[in-house]
């Protein structure tokens, strides 16, 4: 695969990096990545993944753009107000570039249809808001031999980390929560709260985390990281990363 002359013009920014060269922009370019949750992650996390040059994008999410969203989705706007969420992103990357390859689902994400829907992507980023679902994602991810990044905010806080658990002596997500949270029932920002701009900074070091998983291999820059949680904190501020082990008694990856 080779890039236009538009194409390398428009990330002519990242070509220039040593870490990254032509040959980083050129893997970008052949990717896929399943966003899966588009809220207060997902939102501004698609703004700079699709800015990155990532060639394929599949978008799920059931919900509908509310207005208490604009506070922190960045790419919905007053006109989304009442549309789907996955509809209003695909026009929003539509309009933002048109070459890229886009597919969506507004289907409720759960153990039935998870495996369907990231089959074949080379990195899942779950942005969803609950643990029943994310540890659907998990364990579809373990079965499907698929990377995750999966990454949560709310309050003052974020927290992002990458997962690989079909790997030897990887973890997954749940050996990081356990099985206590197979239940819909969570805390929401609806009724704690959430600076926007948290979403901001926790949404934009996702992507550039998964950049760094999808270029492992094809460029400097690429290190996945696996079982590192990186946990932000906005009210010092500040960031910590703590190491995930795996649970060997995992019913997901053990």
């Amino acid at each position: 695969m080779s890039l236009s002359p538009d194409r390398l013009d428009r990330f002519a920014r990242h070509i220039v990096l040593p870490e990254i060269g032509g040959a980083g922009q050129v893997a970008l370019a052949g990717k896929h990545i399943a966003v899966i949750g588009l809220g207060g992650i997902g939102s501004p996390a698609l703004q700079y993944l699709a800015a990155s040059g990532i060639g394929r994008f599949t978008l799920v999410d059931d919900d509908v753009v509310d207005a208490s969203n604009l506070q922190r989705q960045t790419i919905f706007t007053a006109r989304d107000i009442g549309h789907g969420k996955a509809t209003s992103a695909r026009r929003w990357l539509a309009n933002f570039d048109d070459a890229l390859n886009v597919s969506i689902s507004d289907t409720r994400i759960g153990t039935d249809n998870v495996g369907d829907l990231i089959a074949g992507v080379d990195l899942v980023l779950d942005g969803t808001d609950n643990f029943a679902t994310r540890l659907a994602v998990s364990d579809a991810c373990v079965a499907e031999r698929t990377p995750l990044l999966s990454a949560a905010v709310g309050r003052f806080q974020g927290q992002v980390g990458a997962f690989a658990g079909h790997l030897v002596g990887e973890a997954c997500y749940r050996c990081f929560v356990g099985d206590a949270f197979d239940a819909e029932d969570c805390d929401t920002c609806a009724e704690d709260g959430m600076l926007g701009a948290m979403a901001g900074w926790a949404g934009s070091f996702a992507a550039m985390q998964a950049i760094r998983v999808l270029l492992t291999g094809a460029a400097r820059f690429g290190d996945p990281m696996w079982g590192k949680l990186h946990i932000l904190d906005g009210m010092k501020p500040g960031m910590r990363t703590l190491k995930i082990a795996k649970d060997d008694g995992c019913k997901g990856c053990g």
